[in-house]
């Protein structure tokens, strides 16, 4: 008869199950909630009261954000589960939007900033894009001439019941801004001259423009001059004074802080091509060469099939950004039975002009040619040099999507120190083709032609040969040629044709598949393409898409794997 109570009090004394509520909400605003929310687990009725309170201050915080003010927020048993019902109720739209733009500033400039304003009246009111639209209006004024504009006011003022929010932004444009004299700070072993010589965009006098800051800035960081760039304006608290007393223009000095990088640097590397075989590499730079700023690069590279040495000196751009160099090689190579040895000296001049990269020079080389099986010659050229870069690609490290057109002639003459006179012509081309997020095409080309009696007495810089990685894969490096005895040497005329396809499984990875075709001739009518085909891997490295390709030769049924860093654009 005692049992009742004793059982009664047991029940009582064991703990409560705890439970994990379950989100229940539309579809729109669960991701939100499910990413910021934190719910615990609920053990008791109390522990369930206080846990309803922190939903609903929570999500209210949260679904206000997105244009919901007034939602209903729920902790519901079902069965022996609990459930977090969320109905964020009808979301509120922008019902008026006033700007008032204060300052020196042109009524069509104010009426332009009114009318790019981003958050319009009709559109669902977010937070984020109540942000943005303040921070994109900030930073179209201080763009252009107005560098000390400030958002002054802004509100956001929410009518719960007619689902309705008013915005009010109030900004001072302030004065105008013209660029004043360059006050650079840093420089401890380089004259300020150097700075001007780069400085394209930033001249006394002109308009303020925050894109002329950072295009200076730009070409400052890209120099091997210089480790870290900062340009900014010099603002004063007077400004404004200034301001009044100049018709509502100021002049501010452009502040240029610059830290100096270390003037030598000497690098050492290992590396296997495909092409060439395994190879041994060092290089020293000097950025300040003989104190004069000219930038000084030199080098070795032993190769299994081809050994150089170079060195090369380039000049500070002139007023016209037109950078001048100078330079001297000395090779050995062994390829296809064919053993050169050349050295030449040259200078070449380099100018951008808008999107086409131009460079003109002059060349003089003495080269010995030893062909297996064929007698050997010494053959030497002075040329004169031409060559045209246009390049459209948003990122020139990705294959996926750009467009390159090269053009390059030059050639020599028997009265001026050349055993042959020729005139030597290529082009090239190169374009990406997007099939969408995952897939692409890649196409290239090229066609050469060097116009001469015979290729006799031309140095082998000025034939052609092709085969190999970034070529016509499938083939030896440089075996598609003209047959002299049992090696292969430079033919007058060149064609190659390539096609690809990737499909990109990963970010990163991707795989693909290709044809080649291709072949370098004496005689246009002993033109015979050879075509390789294959399936290959691709990885987008730091440096560049890394290739590895499985090609096949048509033409000498043979098998071969091609690894390359190509750079299509």
């Amino acid at each position: 008869m005692h049992r009742v109570p004793f059982i009664a009090a047991l029940l009582i004394s064991l703990p409560a199950v705890a439970v994990v509520p379950e989100l229940l909400a539309p579809a729109e605003v669960r991701k939100l909630l499910q990413s910021h929310l934190e719910i615990d687990d609920v053990a008791d009725p109390p522990a369930e009261a206080a846990f309803e309170r922190r939903m609903q201050r929570e999500v209210g915080r949260l679904l206000a954000t997105e244009g919901y003010f007034s939602p209903q927020v729920a902790l519901r048993r079902q069965g022996d589960d609990l459930v977090l019902a969320v109905d964020p109720g009808a979301r509120a739209l922008i019902g008026s939007v006033h700007i008032d733009i204060a300052g020196v500033i042109d009524a069509a400039r104010r009426q332009e900033l009114v009318d790019g304003w981003k958050l319009k009246v009709g559109q669902p009111f977010r937070q984020a894009d109540w942000d943005d639209a303040k921070e994109s209006l900030l930073a179209s004024l201080l763009a252009v001439e107005h560098a000390g504009a400030r958002l002054q006011q802004s509100s956001a003022e929410v009518d719960p019941e007619a689902l309705r929010v008013d915005l009010r932004v109030v900004a001072d444009a302030g004065p105008r801004y013209r660029f004043g004299e360059l006050q650079i700070s840093g420089l401890q072993r380089y004259h300020p001259e150097l700075v001007a010589r780069f400085n394209r965009s930033v001249k006394p006098g002109d308009d303020y423009r925050e894109d002329r800051l950072l295009a200076l800035q730009a070409a400052l960081q890209s120099t091997p001059y210089f480790s870290s760039v900062s340009v900014s304006l010099q603002r004063s608290d007077a400004d404004g004074e200034a301001a009044a007393a100049n018709d509502g223009w100021v002049t501010a000095a452009v502040l240029v802080q610059l830290r100096e990088r270390a003037p030598y640097q000497v690098t050492l590397g290992v590396g296997y091509s495909t092409n060439t075989g395994a190879r041994v590499e060092a290089a020293y730079r000097s950025s300040d060469f003989l104190g004069r700023a000219w930038q000084l690069q030199t080098g070795v590279r032993i190769e299994q099939l081809r050994q150089s040495g170079f060195a090369d000196v380039f000049f500070p751009p002139d007023e016209q950004q037109r950078r001048d160099g100078v330079g001297t090689v000395v090779e050995h190579s062994d390829i296809e039975n064919l053993d050169l040895e050349r050295f030449a000296v040259g200078a070449m001049r380099v100018q951008k002009l808008g999107s086409v990269e131009q460079q003109l020079g002059i060349n003089w080389q003495n080269e010995r040619q030893a062909p297996q099986g064929a007698p050997a010659t010494t053959n030497q050229a002075l040329t004169l040099q031409g060559g045209w870069t246009w390049r459209h690609a948003v990122d020139p490290l990705d294959p996926a999507e750009g467009l390159s057109l090269q053009f390059q002639i030059g050639g020599g003459s028997k009265h001026l120190l050349s055993d042959q006179s020729f005139v030597r012509t290529y082009l090239r081309y190169s374009q990406g083709v997007p099939l969408g997020a995952r897939d692409a095409l890649l196409f290239r080309g090229e066609l050469g032609a060097t116009f001469a009696e015979s290729s006799q007495g031309i140095p082998q810089d000025f034939l052609f040969r092709t085969g190999g990685s970034n070529s016509v894969r499938g083939y030896p490096y440089l075996s598609l040629g003209v047959p002299q005895g049992s090696a292969i040497v430079g033919g007058r005329y060149l064609v190659t044709l390539s096609g690809e396809y990737t499909h990109w499984l990963t970010p990163n990875w991707g795989a693909a598949a290709f044809i080649d075709a291709g072949n370098a001739v004496d005689d246009l009518q002993a033109m015979s393409l050879a075509v390789g085909y294959g399936v290959g891997a691709r990885w987008r490295s730091p440096a560049g898409p890394i290739g590895i390709d499985l090609a096949y030769g048509q033409r000498d049924g043979s098998l071969r794997l091609d690894f390359s860093l190509a750079i299509p654009f």
